[in-house]
């Protein structure tokens, strides 16, 4: 037996965001741990010198946590599975950037072969301006969780 959906968190239009500041001890971290090397995340100087002005985010950093609000607030409404993502970079994220990350649902589509709905995102990381710093567009399958037995 099946729970039912949570059908309010699946509609067209709805949005969900959180806010998350990039400070340098995040941008090192995250660095180190994905296995990026790149100066430009870790050494103050050389980022100093480079064409930003100081520590930059790589961009799995911003990305994941964007896939990371899609999962949690899909789950929410059952089980959520990530089917596929597409981000374009437009603006480099400096160290102490804050940034709100936010998707907007833009269709739901029952998929009955995969007993759940195809749930398509937008995404965009934007700062308080108001500029763009990334763009995203997503697909998830998010289906009525199946109970524990």
């Amino acid at each position: 037996m099946s729970e039912a959906l949570d059908e309010s968190a699946l509609r067209p239009g709805e949005r969900f965001a959180r806010v998350v500041t990039f400070d340098a001890d995040s941008i090192r971290t995250f660095a180190r741990l994905s296995g990026d090397h790149n100066p430009l995340h870790h050494d103050v100087v050389a980022a100093s010198a480079g064409p930003f002005g100081r520590l930059i985010a790589c961009g799995p950093h911003v990305t994941s946590l964007m896939m990371g609000l899609d999962a949690s607030y899909f789950a929410r409404a059952g089980e959520a599975l990530g089917l596929g993502f597409e981000f374009r970079f437009v603006k480099a994220v400096t160290e102490g950037t804050t940034l709100t990350l936010e998707w907007t649902i833009l269709q739901r589509t029952p998929k009955a072969s995969l007993r759940g709905d195809i749930v398509a995102v937008r995404g965009r990381a934007y700062d308080a301006a108001g500029a763009v710093y990334v763009e995203a567009t997503g697909r998830n399958l998010v289906r009525a969780c199946k109970e524990q037995a």
